[in-house]
């Protein structure tokens, strides 16, 4: 069979994965699983701070200061898709480099999505936040830029984030201060410090 087909065939699996996973627990999409990460208080709340509430919005409407991150949500408000490689880049974004709580997530690409579908949303996002059924994925942090150098070499960005066309190659995918637009923002958090961040609250967790 082509690889075309094995891919197909590993979604529909997927998908089905995660009909059982709603049909096992019906609030899956709405509860984090395991219940240790909420006890511990992992994930800083929008709704307790002016700042976290920007980083979110920043996030949703494309903002974030990291060019494939904000390619993928800007896409997704203007037709309601991006691929799903993206997908995994944008929510472990929200996840780990801000330490916002999946939910957050969850419900904004539930808004938004064209192809929404209630049991593999909930599902995707528990899986990238470590909080599910299956193995606990929050250790695993993607570079946003090794991401993007990787599977963006047809000018996605360049698409969704206009501001950055003219940019060369050796600068589209991480602008340095002297390249950047004046209309594209600064990063929220750089992504050494991210990183560092949400594993210190990883361990902070355990520990506790």
């Amino acid at each position: 069979r082509s690889d075309g087909w094995k891919t197909y065939e590993g979604e529909l699996i997927w998908r089905d994965y995660a009909q059982n996973i709603l049909c096992q627990f019906p609030s899956y999409p709405e509860e984090t699983y395991r219940d240790a990460i909420d006890d511990a208080k992992l994930w800083r709340n929008p709704n307790r701070g002016h700042i976290i509430q920007e980083e979110l919005e920043a996030w949703q409407m494309g903002r974030t200061g990291y060019p494939i991150v904000d390619a993928g949500m800007r896409q997704l408000w203007a037709i309601g898709w991006m691929h799903n490689r993206v997908r995994m880049i944008a929510a472990s974004f929200l996840i780990k480099h801000l330490l916002i709580d999946w939910r957050h997530g969850e419900r904004w690409f539930w808004d938004t999505l064209v192809d929404a579908d209630y049991a593999s949303n909930g599902t995707n996002w528990q899986w990238v936040a470590g909080t599910g059924v299956d193995s606990n994925m929050f250790p695993r942090i993607m570079a946003p830029l090794s991401q993007s150098e990787k599977f963006d070499a047809a000018g996605y960005i360049r698409e969704w984030v206009p501001e950055l066309a003219d940019l060369p190659d050796s600068e589209i995918h991480d602008p340095s201060d002297d390249c950047r637009p004046d209309d594209y923002p600064d990063k929220i958090i750089g992504h050494r410090a991210a990183r560092e961040r949400a594993l210190q609250a990883y361990r902070d967790m355990k520990d506790g």
